[in-house]
């Protein structure tokens, strides 16, 4: 391997060690997170570790592996880790700064094309990384994608991946629906905090991911409550406010939408759970 001192321990015997070590510690899926870590230190892709199985592994590399596989052990997410996450089939940066975004939300950004798939003024409230509002422009080649947020940390990694991936995409600093005049959007989603305070989560989430996008009340329907009262006077006549929940919330948010919304819609993930409230505004 040129420019690095090579060790004895080759890309195998890097990943069955790695493996066996985050499995004694009963991390979930050890096999899968030692070679997501060591592709990235490679710089490769996961089905390249097997081409390269029996080549030894240079000691920056080995070091550096080792330093991941430790952090990992510690129960710090993948992604943060590696600095990356899948989303809507693109790559986003992710840290500490914004919780890491979940296969759920995808259906989250489907609902959102489904219902509104002509909308041409469209608001993601509480962005965090900003994977809803740069899928959504994306998909929404006419549209103007406000995103928004009220931490500054998360807006700031939001700004990286809206450079990258969707530079067209303004964004807001501010509470829920406060910085926005009414009747200017035809689609608003949200995925907001949704846990109910003391609900036990597990130890990625719980140690390292901002409990400020986790927690939202005694019942976790703080924000969604806020959201279902307050869109109606930011949405234009027959927009959209587009929702995720958590499991077992669907009812209560559809039930507080009773009287102000003309037409309601929920759709499940792939769990079978109630994960996406649709409503349409009255017009």
């Amino acid at each position: 391997m040129t420019g690095a001192v090579a060790t004895s321990e080759t890309v195998r015997d890097a990943l069955a060690t790695a493996a066996a070590r985050l499995a004694a510690a009963w991390v979930p899926e050890p096999r899968a997170d030692a070679e997501v870590l060591l592709a990235h230190v490679l710089g490769a892709d996961r089905t390249a570790l097997i081409v390269r199985a029996g080549e030894p592994l240079g000691a920056p590399q080995a070091s550096r592996y080792a330093e991941l596989v430790r952090r990992r052990l510690t129960r710090e997410p993948v992604a943060y880790l590696t600095g990356e996450r899948e989303f809507w089939s693109l790559a986003f940066h992710v840290d500490r700064r914004v919780l890491i975004p979940r296969p759920e939300t995808e259906i989250l950004v489907a609902t959102a094309l489904r219902v509104a798939p002509r909308a041409r003024r469209v608001l993601d409230v509480g962005t965090g990384s900003g994977a809803v509002a740069v899928a959504l422009a994306r998909e929404l080649a006419s549209a103007m994608v406000v995103a928004s947020d009220r931490f500054a940390p998360a807006l700031a990694v939001a700004a990286v991946n809206r450079a990258r991936l969707a530079p067209r995409v303004p964004l807001v600093r501010g509470d829920l629906l406060a910085p926005f005049r009414g009747e200017a959007f035809d689609l608003m989603v949200a995925n907001p905090p949704y846990c109910a305070e003391g609900t036990v989560v597990q130890a990625e989430v719980r140690d390292w991911e901002p409990m400020t996008a986790l927690y939202a009340g005694p019942d976790g329907l703080d924000a969604l409550n806020a959201l279902v009262d307050d869109a109606p006077r930011v949405l234009a006549p027959g927009g959209w406010l587009v929702v995720e929940v958590g499991a077992g919330q669907a009812e209560a948010v559809a039930a507080r939408c009773a009287g102000r919304y003309a037409h309601l819609e929920i759709d499940w993930d792939y769990a079978g759970i109630a994960r996406v409230v649709a409503a349409q505004r009255t017009g």
